[in-house]
C-alpha cells in the first residue's frame, strides 16, 4: 500500500482546517445551532453519542440533534479542544478531542469527554464521517 507523505506546511494547514471544524462543533453546541452542527457531517456519516446511541446518516443525526440541542445549553456550555490529529491519508484524519461541559459560572459538569472524529476532506472541506463520543471516568 502506498502512503503519501505530507510536508510540514501542508500538515499544519490541514490541522488548522480540522481545528476549525472542531471550533464549529463548539460554536454550534454553545449557541444551540443544530443546522450548523449537522452541516459538518457527510451525508452517510455514522455517530455514536456519549450515551451509546448509534446514529446513521445525516438525516438521522439531524433528527436527533434537532430534538436534543435546542434548550440544552440554557444552564451550561461546552468546550472542545483538539488534542491529537493522525493523518491516515492526506484526505482522511482521526481526530481526538477533549470535551467538557461547564456551568455558566465556569465550574466543570460531570466527567470530561474524549470524542474521536474520523474526518474526510471532500471538495476542499473536512467533513465528519465516523464519530464516537466517550465519557472519561476517573480511575
Amino acid at each position: 500500500m502506498e502512503t503519501t507523505v505530507m510536508d510540514q506546511q501542508t500538515r499544519e494547514a490541514e490541522t488548522e482546517a480540522i481545528k476549525q471544524v472542531i471550533a464549529t462543533i463548539q460554536h454550534s453546541q454553545q449557541n444551540e445551532l443544530p443546522d450548523e452542527f449537522v452541516g459538518l457531517f457527510r451525508a452517510d456519516a455514522i455517530w455514536t453519542t456519549g450515551h451509546g446511541k448509534r446514529l446513521t446518516g445525516r438525516d438521522e443525526i439531524s433528527a436527533f440533534t434537532h430534538k436534543v440541542l435546542p434548550g440544552a445549553m440554557k444552564d451550561s456550555t461546552a468546550t472542545y479542544e483538539v488534542v491529537h490529529v493522525l493523518f491516515i491519508r492526506p484526505d482522511v484524519a482521526a481526530v481526538k478531542a477533549q470535551a467538557q461541559y461547564w456551568t455558566l459560572e465556569g465550574q466543570p459538569i460531570g466527567n470530561a469527554g474524549t470524542p474521536l472524529y474520523v474526518m474526510a476532506k471532500e471538495d476542499g472541506q473536512w467533513r465528519l464521517v465516523a464519530c464516537q463520543n466517550t465519557e472519561v471516568f476517573a480511575e
